[in-house]
């Protein structure tokens, strides 16, 4: 299957709207990579480490020739990041990412403020998960602050949303979960 190739503006990645309702959140960003975690602790500060591993490989490889190399969109249940190609087209290769699985994110780096990072539980073939850590670089604080608030808006609809299909059930642990996604600012 081919797709059309497409080139993203600034401004149209910025947001998009549905008659005039922000369905979701769209943003130009440098994607770093991502690198296993061995960490089951998901507390502020446990994405640093992983963080500052990326961000010294991406500093090594100078890839600050090409700044924008990819197009985030948190969706209500999915997250999507487009590769770009180096006139910042988008490519064929996409990754999905099931907000469900998604263990933490956080635009509270040392290394940088812009930098917005996501705890991410991969399934492998043989059932088995590994959690992932991937990071995106934004062109400022207020964005990767943006991506960590859409983030978290995009959570609380899944929790909702399998809570009232029934896929998870009221406990105290999840009503307190429910809570902190509620008073939590990214």
């Amino acid at each position: 299957m081919h797709l059309p190739r497409r080139k993203f503006a600034r401004e149209e990645s910025k947001k998009l709207c549905f008659h005039g309702v922000k369905e979701y959140t769209h943003l130009l960003v440098t994607y770093l990579g991502k690198v296993s975690t061995t960490s089951m602790q998901f507390l502020s500060g446990c994405t640093e480490k992983p963080v500052i591993e990326l961000w010294k490989k991406h500093t090594l490889a100078r890839e600050d020739v090409f700044p924008s190399n990819a197009l985030l969109e948190i969706r209500p249940f999915q997250v999507w990041l487009h590769h770009l190609d180096h006139k910042g087209e988008a490519t064929v290769h996409m990754d999905t990412f099931q907000v469900a699985r998604i263990a933490y994110c956080t635009a509270d780096h040392n290394v940088s403020p812009n930098i917005f990072a996501w705890v991410y539980r991969e399934i492998n073939d043989d059932l088995s998960y590994q959690m992932d850590c991937h990071a995106v670089q934004c062109e400022s604080k207020l964005e990767a602050k943006k991506l960590a608030h859409a983030m978290m808006e995009a959570f609380k609809k899944t929790f909702h949303s399998m809570k009232s299909d029934g896929r998870i059930h009221r406990s105290s642990s999840s009503e307190e979960a429910s809570q902190e996604l509620e008073s939590d600012d990214g």
